[in-house]
C-alpha cells in the first residue's frame, strides 16, 4: 500500500495522507483533471447486484470502470461503498491503473450514533458500514469529513472532501438525503435544500477550485421532473458552476433508474459533478451499468 490506512468517520475529521516523492508529483505537471462518480448500491438495497457481493467483487468492478471508458479519472467518488473495502478498492486501482491511489471512506450514522451497517456478503461475513468513499490518484491529499444536516430520525448524511494542494483542487463527494418516507420526504425538502447549501460551502476552500458532486438526490431545474419546490434546489448550485452534463439548460441525461409501484420504469438524473465554470472540457455517462441502479459519470476538466 502507498499510504497507511485511516478511516475518516468523524463528523468533521482531518487526514494529511503522504506519499514517496516521485509518486506525489508524478502528475500535477497538468492542468487536466477526471472525476468519476458512482453510486454502487452495495450496501443494503438487494435489489441491487452487490447487495451481499463481496468487495472484492466491487472493486474490481469500480477498477473496470476506472480504465475502460473515455475518460480515466485522477479521482473517483463513491456512494453505497462499504466501508470494510476501502483498503481492498485502493489496492486494485493501484494494480489496474498503476498509479498511486489513496482511498478513504466517511461512515453514515443513525440516530443513536451506531454505523449504518452494509448486509454481510453471502458467506455471511461483514462488509463495513455504508460509506461515501473519495479516491485520488498520485498527489498527497488532505481529507476533511463534513456533516451535513439530515434528518434526526435517520442517517447521517456525509461530504468527503479532498484538498489537493499542488494542484490546488478541493474534491468533494456526497450523497444526500433520499426524499422517501423515512428521509426528507416533506414536499419543500428541508433538508436536502440545507445538505446543497453545507455541500457548497464545504467544496469553497479558499484559494482552491472545486469539483464536487455524487448522488444529490435532486432533480436538475430544466428537467420538469419531481415538484418545482424540489428542482430549485440545485438552481444555486448551476449558477455558481457548471454540471458536466447540462449542455445549454440545467439538465442531463439520466443516471438512475427503477421500478414503480405500478410496475413501470422510472429513468431519472439524480448523480451531478460540477466544476468551474469555463473550466469543462468533456463529459460522459457510462451505459449498461447493471451492477447498480446508477450509472457511472465522468467530468473533465482543464484548471489552467
Amino acid at each position: 500500500m502507498i499510504a497507511r490506512k485511516l478511516m475518516v468517520t468523524a463528523a468533521l475529521a482531518v487526514v494529511t495522507v503522504p506519499l514517496h516523492a516521485g509518486q506525489a508529483q508524478a502528475r500535477t505537471s497538468s492542468s487536466a483533471t477526471s472525476v468519476m462518480s458512482w453510486n454502487v448500491c452495495a450496501g443494503t438495497n438487494p435489489g441491487c447486484f452487490f447487495y451481499g457481493r463481496s468487495m472484492q467483487e466491487v472493486a474490481v468492478e469500480v477498477g473496470w470502470y476506472a480504465t475502460t471508458q473515455p475518460i480515466k479519472p485522477d479521482v473517483i467518488f463513491l456512494q453505497e461503498f462499504c466501508a470494510g473495502g476501502t483498503a481492498t478498492l485502493e489496492s486494485l486501482l493501484e494494480q489496474k491503473t498503476q498509479r498511486a491511489w489513496t482511498v478513504r471512506s466517511s461512515i453514515l450514522t443513525l440516530k443513536d450514533g451506531s454505523p449504518k451497517a452494509c448486509a454481510p456478503d453471502q458467506h455471511g461475513r461483514p462488509r463495513g458500514n455504508i460509506a461515501v468513499t473519495v479516491a485520488v490518484a498520485d498527489n498527497v491529499a488532505i481529507f476533511q469529513a463534513h456533516g451535513l444536516t439530515s434528518p434526526p430520525w435517520y442517517a447521517k448524511r456525509m461530504a468527503l472532501c479532498a484538498a489537493i494542494p499542488a494542484r490546488r483542487l478541493n474534491v468533494c463527494g456526497t450523497h444526500l438525503s433520499a426524499g422517501l418516507s423515512y428521509d426528507d420526504k416533506q414536499p419543500d425538502a428541508p433538508f436536502r435544500t440545507r445538505q446543497v447549501q453545507e455541500l457548497l460551502a464545504a467544496a469553497a476552500k479558499p484559494g482552491y477550485r472545486a469539483v464536487f458532486g455524487g448522488d444529490l438526490n435532486l432533480a436538475p431545474p430544466d428537467s420538469g421532473q419531481s415538484t418545482a419546490t424540489k428542482r430549485r434546489i440545485l438552481a444555486p448550485v448551476y449558477a455558481a458552476y457548471t454540471e458536466c452534463d447540462q449542455n445549454g439548460s440545467r439538465d442531463g441525461r439520466w443516471t438512475e433508474k427503477h421500478v414503480r409501484e405500478d410496475g413501470s420504469i422510472a429513468k431519472r438524473k439524480l448523480d451531478y459533478l460540477f466544476a468551474p465554470k469555463g473550466s469543462v472540457t468533456q463529459c460522459h455517462v457510462a451505459q449498461g451499468a447493471a451492477s447498480s441502479d446508477h450509472k457511472p459519470i465522468y467530468i473533465k476538466v482543464n484548471l489552467g
